[in-house]
């Protein structure tokens, strides 16, 4: 049997005016794919692996059309070239935006079910923060979305995909899918699953994939930054019987709804001055500092200081900054060598809304991997040390620091562009603080533009009733 691979993966600020191009994206194609990590699992007796093209990207602002459309006519290119298949497997996320298209992920995964033909299963593997629309759901036969944020379960969610796919081929079977829009959209920094009520929300899923009749079922956030018709939360069931299929979808989609008065940030939250007010008056370290308006992982640009700003102003000592996205500051710190001093306009050369800071900076470290996108350099202004970075790119590893010769354990604070913090630097901070800073993904979301998406959505509207109702991929029949 022949499953072919592929798919793009990426999440996208419909606020941020940065377009994303081709050069931000890693491209996996042909035999590269299979060795790649997220997918070294596709190993099955009797099976044959087709790979074709994995595009993905730190998240951001749109996509370029040109950019899209590059990659998805490469992907057909090769889907068709690999006819013919039992099956395919797309590895999705489910928030792109496409500029001047909606429902970026309906169009791809539509172009793959016209080539394919109708008899093809298709299976999807999705971000639990991705948009689900009707037009994806009626063009695939299975789906599983993550269960975990911070996202630890990619992999795994990766594999639930893949193994109902590989089953339904071994047995001849066709599962369905189901599904419940769900009118409310809130920030993964309020709905992670380390906090309560999704930590309980998402730890019953299992209980209703043991239910007769249920292969996978999974809740959807759903991603609050994209001012589009398909924006909500949802809930999607995999299933064998389409009775138990809608029960269970309905329950889903009822018990995220009425909880939805409860979510809350898990660390301590507030305005930046405030943050760093108890940052100051903290002794323990370090105390970790998430500038959550300008986080990367979430489609922030990545390119302000605001954060540098205030702690210039208050005079700070042992502090580390990682990092701002600042390709001419990187240039100019290459230009001139380690050990320089030079004046640097740091901040706001993607967007030229944020904030900058001038200040008189020594280049401390360079790092050139080779690529010129990929070189950092590390510099220090007064007592804080900046991390600078050629390209939009997050530091939420600690391999991330050590490359660069820092060790995060040990300085008083670390201010990294980040909503909730990521596996590896959650246990080290001591304690956790998130500041509510400006920019294209702040958690302020009552006063983003709202013109597009389906209303009324809760929280920017209250006092209206939901009941859900389950809903059918047409393929199921």
């Amino acid at each position: 049997m022949r499953i072919a691979v592929g798919g793009i993966h990426t999440e996208c600020s419909t606020y941020s005016p940065v377009l994303m191009t081709v050069e931000d994206f890693r491209v996996l194609r042909g035999e590269e794919l299979l060795t790649a990590e997220y997918f070294n699992f596709l190993v099955a007796d009797g099976l044959e692996h087709i790979p074709l093209l994995h595009a993905r990207a730190v998240p951001g602002g749109p996509v370029s059309r040109p950019a899209y459309d590059a990659f998805k006519v490469e992907f057909l290119e090769r889907l068709r070239a690999a006819l013919p298949l039992d099956g395919l497997y797309l590895a999705m996320h489910g928030a792109i935006k496409v500029d001047g298209m909606d429902d970026a992920e309906g169009d791809w995964i539509s172009a793959a079910r016209a080539v394919v033909g109708p008899d093809c299963p298709i299976a999807t593997s999705y971000d639990l923060h991705g948009n689900v629309s009707q037009k994806i759901i009626d063009q695939i036969d299975i789906f599983a979305g993550y269960r975990t944020a911070p996202h630890i379960d990619t992999r795994e969610t990766m594999v639930r995909a893949w193994s109902m796919l590989v089953t339904a081929l071994r047995t001849g079977t066709r599962p369905g899918v189901a599904w419940a829009p769900v009118p409310l959209l809130l920030p993964g920094e309020c709905t992670s699953t380390d906090d309560e009520p999704a930590r309980s929300l998402y730890r019953r899923l299992p209980d209703f994939d043991a239910r007769p009749g249920i292969l996978d079922a999974n809740l959807m956030v759903g991603y609050v930054w994209a001012d589009e018709p398909r924006a909500t939360a949802c809930a999607v069931v995999t299933g064998s019987d389409k009775a138990a299929a809608s029960k269970a979808v309905e329950e889903i989609a009822a018990s995220y709804w009425s909880e939805r008065e409860n979510f809350r940030f898990g660390p301590v939250t507030g305005p930046l001055e405030a943050m760093l007010d108890i940052a100051e008056r903290t002794e323990t370290r370090p105390v970790i500092l998430a500038d959550s308006g300008d986080n990367p992982t979430g489609g922030g640009v990545g390119d302000r200081a605001d954060v540098l700003r205030s702690l210039l102003a208050r005079g700070w000592r042992d502090a580390l900054i990682a990092g701002i996205a600042d390709r001419p500051a990187v240039d100019a710190c290459f230009a001139a060598g380690e050990g320089a001093t030079l004046e640097l306009r740091l901040g706001g050369s993607l967007d030229p809304s944020s904030l900058v800071a001038k200040v008189a900076a020594i280049v401390v470290r360079l790092d050139d991997p080779g690529p010129i996108a990929e070189r950092q350099a590390v510099v220090r202004a007064g007592g804080i040390e900046v991390v600078l970075s050629a390209r939009r790119r997050p530091y939420h590893n600690i391999d991330d620091f050590r490359r660069l010769g820092l060790d995060p354990s040990t300085v008083r604070l670390l201010v990294v562009k980040s909503g909730y913090l990521s596996p590896e630097l959650a246990p080290i901070a001591n304690p956790n603080l998130m500041a509510l800073t400006d920019g294209v993904v702040n958690q302020d979301i009552a006063n983003f533009t709202s013109v597009r998406r389906q209303r009324p959505v809760f929280p920017f509207d209250r006092g209206f009733d939901f009941e859900p109702k389950a809903r059918f991929s047409a393929r199921w029949t």
